[in-house]
């Protein structure tokens, strides 16, 4: 049960300033999704967002946080539960949802409340206070994708004591955010005026307001720190007057004279201190003792917090701070005054130890804003090969290229980890060019008797990894598997970790040929290994190509069961929510297949939606082809045809015009398309198909398999029931013996459609029944919902599936439901027609009920979306299947045969 209380927006006290300045910033703008008020303890935050509130129309959702709502569950319920107290309607699935799914699986749920917002299109407010309470990780990911795919017009405000680990740069840079920092909340006279005047009824006349404002230019913090200097706030014999000095707010710049009288006024070991690890862009007690060589920060870090010294907590264990920006500057300018080569010191222990604490990132930005070269060039050789297959290869290729070009060309390390970066970064037409650079560069080194014939062996075995998926991609198997095959020899003498990488390597070239089981065992490797050398980008994509594989081999419990465990591994070792989430083309797409065959495609959906940014931005043409597969499929499962007919088309266009720059064959899009085609009635387009697919040649036999099981769909639909038999015959042993189950399931429906064509209904049923089975051991569900109405009729007449059971249940609920939203024109006749010498086809089928209604032929033509010569050529076959001569003899003998409702 949810403590409604915390639902209740706080009332604004009468007697506080009204700052009409601050709530106009928190206004709805366009494109503004979020208001981060952030300030120590205090600021009036809470006071200022419920003033904003309280004037606003639109329509609000308040939750109060506190510590006990650090869990991702109970969090997202309070969130929609502070929704529902307000009004929002529609979020009955979503709460229930939230109730009994997986923590791996909140994004649905997420999604559905999202999706409740944007059905309602009202202009919704979330208020979010106390947010400094929420540290767990997976809801500050969570949120980030709540705030990626906010409908237009809802606005989050974040009140928190400490900002929060969210991709705020990113939003920054899209224009998404509004700070309400400290510098903003900034009394000015007028409000210092009405704070002393109405709040606090301390009588002080304008002069004195003027002045106190001038001195603490309106800070509060700045007000207490004057006032533990000991000068407090009175004015001093000979004290001249500062009434004319300024902040300018969104420079965040602090006077010297308010920073010189503070830190001129603390004890001597506080003034060092502050001087010393001003140098440190954040601090902990472990780092400022090694910048200032002493053992006692931490109990001096709990006394500037104590004190309000301009320190803000990054954290609530008080273990990591900042100093307020503008602080941190004055406090580097006097520093660096007082003593310029100790400084240079400090900088430089600051930065040593954020790279031997794992703080890499950092600490090369310190040293890219510090413009030393040598130094980057040393840090980018020893971590930017880690750092590029952590996700972050456009980075490194920002700082390889903020080098000296003399720095890059004489250095084989750099110029491979160029090599790499530009590889991630999918521009491999760049990459002929730098490996023959990198070559002849070792060549000279080898002759010149080169010290580091060891480094050389490894950039040897590195440049074979990345010519091999370079010959993947102009498919040349040979030699990307040689090699790939002669890197695993050399790998075991090398320093370099390029196990994970040549395994995954090696699960390509598998998969590509068919082969499976090894592909799998191959993907397994690189995932273990890539755990060992810590590489989450190629864990998670090994992963999910081994996901992939096992999805279509008919595993889906495996499958997902690979998914969760390797995001689980990725995101702890890759956890910095304040970092793009990783997101692995494969994994996200065996995700989208996994729940939109068991029929949660609104779970399916919400790991789409990462991925269309990739479509929309532009990406390799690889995963562009995997991407608009999976969503078309999943559109073709929601009866979206036309968009999966415009998605699919786009796939197999791409696929065609690209094939040299993709690293494996791509996904049969074209087979889907078939279907699609099938499912609107455009018989000739897929005729027209059929026609072209018999002369492709597949590498994969997965793709060929799912071709052919849609040649057989359309022999079936075209009324030749034994072409698609002969098809099936030899497909369903190859895909027994290769143990591709999926297919096996979908040949095994399909066969049994052909034989009820053909008249043979214990046949048909005992097909049926075997692939019922394997459905059912499977947990495929989809799968049976998408066939042809004809399936779904012998479905739910075959008394396998009238046996208990929960799966039983499901399928035939489902199958009950599509039954009864099928229009009439759709429920075509199943054994009535089999009983004819030769059945009619589902598009002659359709003549037939057109013809029915008394519709003209060139009326059926437009219906149909075909032309009238055609019509003339369904009508003249359906009469010799009929044996009659004439329209009125067709209907007649149609109802006598039962095949018209």
């Amino acid at each position: 049960m949810l403590l409604t209380t915390k639902f209740l927006r706080p009332s604004a006290d009468p007697r506080s300033v009204v700052r009409q300045r601050l709530s106009s910033l928190l206004d709805a703008t366009e494109p503004k999704r979020l208001n981060m008020v952030v300030a120590p303890a205090g600021f009036g935050k809470t006071t200022l967002v419920c003033q904003w509130c309280a004037q606003s129309a639109r329509p609000t959702a308040w939750l109060s946080l506190d510590e006990h709502d650090d869990e991702p569950r109970r969090y997202w319920q309070y969130v929609v539960g502070a929704f529902e107290a307000n009004g929002l309607t529609g979020l009955e699935e979503c709460r229930q949802a939230l109730a009994h799914c997986s923590l791996q699986e909140l994004e649905g749920p997420i999604t559905a409340l999202i999706n409740a917002l944007t059905a309602d299109q009202s202009p919704w407010s979330l208020v979010l206070d106390d947010y400094h309470f929420i540290q767990d990780t997976r809801i500050q990911r969570q949120m980030s994708y709540f705030l990626d795919y906010l409908p237009p017009g809802v606005l989050v405000t974040l009140v928190s004591r400490t900002e929060p680990a969210l991709p705020l740069a990113r939003w920054r840079v899209r224009r998404w955010v509004q700070d309400i920092h400290p510098g903003l909340l900034a009394f000015s006279e007028e409000e210092c005026r009405h704070f002393f005047h109405d709040t606090m009824g301390i009588a002080l006349d304008e002069s004195e307001v003027r002045r106190i404002c001038a001195r603490t230019e309106g800070w509060v913090a700045a007000m207490q720190l004057s006032a533990l200097s000991g000068g407090g706030l009175e004015n001093r014999p000979g004290e001249s007057s500062v009434a004319g000095s300024q902040i300018d707010i969104d420079e965040r710049r602090i006077s010297d004279y308010v920073l010189s009288e503070v830190l001129e006024q603390q004890p001597e070991p506080v003034r060092n201190f502050l001087l010393d690890t001003a140098f440190c862009p954040r601090l902990c007690a472990s780092l400022c003792d090694a910048v200032r060589g002493a053992s006692n920060s931490q109990a001096l870090l709990e006394q500037l917090l104590r004190e309000n010294l301009f320190l803000i907590p990054l954290d609530t264990r008080n273990e990591w701070f900042r100093y307020h920006d503008l602080f941190r500057e004055a406090l580097l300018q006097r520093s660096r005054q007082l003593a310029p080569e100790e400084a240079e010191k400090k900088w430089q222990r600051v930065v040593d130890w954020l790279l031997e604490h794992g703080h890499v990132q950092e600490g090369i930005g310190q040293i890219v804003q510090h413009r030393d070269w040598p130094w980057l060039a040393r840090v980018l050789a020893e971590h930017g090969n880690n750092l590029i297959h952590a996700g972050f290869h456009l980075q490194v290729l920002d700082w390889l290229d903020s080098l000296p070009s003399a720095t890059l060309a004489e250095s084989p390390q750099l110029l491979m980890l160029r090599v790499w970066a530009l590889f991630f970064a999918n521009r491999v037409e760049l990459l002929d060019p730098l490996l023959n650079e990198l070559e002849d560069k070792l060549d000279q080194q080898v002759a010149d008797s080169h010290p580091d014939a060891e480094g050389a062996l490894g950039l040897q075995s590195e440049i074979s990894l990345i010519r091999s998926y370079l010959a993947r991609s102009r498919s040349d198997e040979k030699s990307a598997s040689d090699l790939t095959r002669q890197v695993l020899r050399d790998i075991d003498h090398t320093r370099i970790p390029l196990k994970s990488v040549t395994y995954y390597g090696l699960g390509l070239d598998y998969y590509g040929k068919g082969d499976l089981a090894d592909a799998e065992e191959a993907l397994k490797s690189s995932v273990r290994y890539g755990e060992v050398e810590r590489k989450p980008s190629t864990v998670l994509s090994s992963g999910g190509l081994l996901a992939w594989i096992q999805y279509n081999r008919g595993d889906i419990d495996t499958a997902l069961e690979t998914c969760t465990t390797v995001r689980q591994w990725v995101d702890q070792h890759h956890s910095d929510p304040r970092q793009p989430m990783l997101i692995s083309c494969w994994q996200n797409s065996a995700l989208i297949e996994i729940y939109r065959e068991r029929d949660q495609l609104q779970l399916a959906a919400s790991y789409l939606a990462p991925l269309l940014d990739h479509v929309k931005s532009g990406t390799e043409p690889g995963q562009h082809v995997i991407i608009q597969f999976v969503r078309g499929h999943l559109a073709f499962s929601e009866g979206r045809y036309q968009d999966a007919i415009e998605v699919l088309e786009d796939a197999a266009s791409v696929a065609r015009r690209k094939r040299d720059q993709i690293l494996f064959e791509p996904p049969a899009c074209s087979a889907l398309l078939a279907r699609c085609y099938l499912a609107t009635g455009h018989l000739n387009q897929a005729e027209e198909w059929m026609q072209q697919v018999n002369s492709e040649t597949f590498t994969n036999p997965l793709n060929r398999e799912q071709n052919q099981i849609s040649v057989a769909r359309v022999q079936v639909a075209m009324g030749r029931p034994q072409e698609a038999t002969a098809t099936l015959v030899p497909l369903r042993l190859s895909a027994e013996k290769d143990q591709h189950y999926r297919h096996l399931a979908e040949i095994q429906l399909v066969y049994s459609e052909a034989l009820a064509a053909e008249g043979k209904d214990k046949e048909a049923e005992q097909m049926l029944t075997l692939a019922l089975q394997r459905a059912s051991e499977a947990g495929f569900v989809r799968l049976l919902a998408e066939e042809s109405r004809t399936v779904q009729s012998l479905c739910l007449n075959l008394p396998a599936l009238q046996a208990p059971g929960r799966w039983n249940r499901k399928v035939l609920t489902m199958l009950q439901e599509l039954a009864e939203k099928a229009p009439a024109t759709d429920k075509k006749p199943g054994k009535e027609n089999a009983q004819l010498l030769e059945p009619l086809s589902q598009r002659e089928i359709e003549v037939l009920e057109l013809i029915n209604q008394g519709l003209a032929n060139k009326d059926i033509a437009a219906s149909m979306n075909v032309a009238p010569t055609t019509v003339k050529a369904h009508i003249r076959n359906l009469y010799g299947k009929l044996a009659v001569g004439s329209r009125t003899e067709a209907l007649a003998k149609a109802r006598t045969l039962g095949l018209l409702n």
